[in-house]
Order: C-alpha cells, then sequence, then structure tokens
C-alpha cells in the first residue's frame, strides 16, 4: 500500500550534474590510476609479473549504477628485462559524458619472483592523463603481497595510495583478495578494496579456455548505497620473441 504522504515529502530527482557527479565518484576507485588494472577488473592486484620474453593484453567493460556508468579498458604490457612495462587507455560513459585517460604503467617483483613462491611482493606505479580535457595527471603507488598457504589458494593485500588526476589529490589505497583454484581451468576471486575513500566489494571467476587465455566475470557493490556492478573481460598472453 503506498503512503501517499511520504512520497509527497520523498525528495525530488537530482539534476543532471548531480547525477553525473555521483556516478563519476562511484568510478573514482576504478578509473583512478592505470595500476589499478593490473589484476584484469579486479581491483586488487597479486604481485606476480609477466615471464621474460611473455606480453599480454587485457581488455574489459564494467557498468555499475542505474544510469548507468560505464568503463570500456584496454592496457598492453610485456616483460622488459626485470620489469614488467604496459599502457593502459579507459573510456568512461556517465549520463551521456565521456572521459577518455591513459598512461603508463611500471611494475617489478622485488621478492620471490618464482610462479610458485610461497611470499611475494611487488612494487606497481603508473601515471594517468585526461586524453580529452587535459589538466594535471594523476597516478597511483601500490605495493602488491601475495602468500600462497596452498597450492590452490593465493592471499593478496595491497597498501598504496592514488593521486586523482585534474587535482592531484591524494587518496590512500588498501584492499585483500583471495584466490582460490577450483581445477586448471576455473578459479573463484573475492575482495574487499578502498579507494578513493570508497569500498567496494567484489566476488567473481576467471576461466581459462587455455594457459594463456582467460575470461574474467564479477559482480560488485560499492560505496555505502550499496550500489551494484558489473564486470566482464578478456585476457591473453603471447610471446614476443
Amino acid at each position: 500500500m503506498k503512503n501517499e504522504d511520504h512520497e509527497r515529502t520523498m525528495p525530488a530527482r537530482p539534476p543532471l550534474a548531480g547525477r553525473v557527479l555521483a556516478a563519476s565518484m562511484l568510478f573514482a576507485a576504478w578509473c583512478a590510476a592505470p595500476a589499478a588494472h593490473a589484476a584484469g577488473h579486479f581491483d586488487v592486484d597479486d604481485a606476480g609479473t609477466l615471464d621474460p620474453g611473455q606480453c599480454q593484453y587485457e581488455t574489459w567493460w564494467g557498468r555499475s549504477g542505474v544510469e548507468p556508468a560505464t568503463v570500456f579498458h584496454i592496457g598492453p604490457a610485456c616483460r622488459v628485462g626485470p620489469v614488467e612495462l604496459g599502457l593502459n587507455l579507459d573510456r568512461t560513459s556517465v549520463a551521456g559524458v565521456h572521459a577518455v585517460t591513459g598512461g603508463p604503467q611500471l611494475k617489478w617483483n622485488f621478492y620471490g619472483p618464482a610462479a610458485d613462491a610461497p611470499l611475494s611482493a611487488a612494487v606497481s606505479m603508473g601515471a594517468v592523463f585526461d586524453l580529452k580535457r587535459g589538466g594535471r595527471a594523476g597516478g597511483q603507488f601500490v605495493v602488491p603481497v601475495t602468500w600462497r598457504p596452498l597450492e590452490s589458494l593465493q592471499l593478496h593485500a595491497n597498501f598504496g595510495a592514488d593521486w586523482a588526476s585534474g587535482t592531484g589529490a591524494r587518496t590512500s589505497r588498501v584492499g585483500a583478495a583471495a584466490e582460490w583454484a577450483l581445477n586448471d581451468t576455473v578459479s573463484f576471486i573475492a575482495e574487499r578494496n578502498r579507494a578513493s575513500t570508497v569500498w567496494t566489494s567484489r566476488i567473481g571467476g576467471r576461466f581459462s579456455f587455455t594457459p594463456l587465455i582467460s575470461l574474467d566475470v564479477s559482480a560488485s557493490r560499492t560505496g555505502p548505497r550499496h550500489v551494484r556492478g558489473v564486470a566482464v573481460g578478456l585476457n591473453h598472453e603471447f610471446t614476443w620473441k
């Protein structure tokens, strides 16, 4: 049964500018800096890097909110000497307003570089530029740590900071994730991450078609309003020499 008095006191729908700002805040954690995408569309990165002579590209699409806000990402990367170098490009759309950002990324595993190392750690850093509107560049610095208590289980933790493009405002980044391999084909991932003052919970899976090609899917809830989102991505690793 409808409550007419309640309906009369409900606030009017916010104007377009307000909805664009609110939706943009939801995507701040996703688009603050390119290094956030190092683990596909998942927010919490692992400490691993590509093997020498290997390259990969990651591409994914995500949607969040009712309006909705969407993002498309593509990011190639290659192992160059002791580090992994990448380039990230993102196109975001919120209520008909579009933004294109991009920038370089560097990742170095300084402890436990072997694929089966029980404990490993890395540093990941990158810059992001607004390619349509210019302004001050943003960036990110993160320390990913991975612990493998079991052959089928990996636990990841991230500690670092983001600098927002345009303003340069600094916010802390922290997150944790668990990745469990059911078999060689299917893995499940659950994570909790805080970026740009917003918490996001995400659960999903990774499905490997071959040892070098995989598909990621996930569902998320962001912020105090628990705004729901979905994302799907494709990862392909290959040899360049």
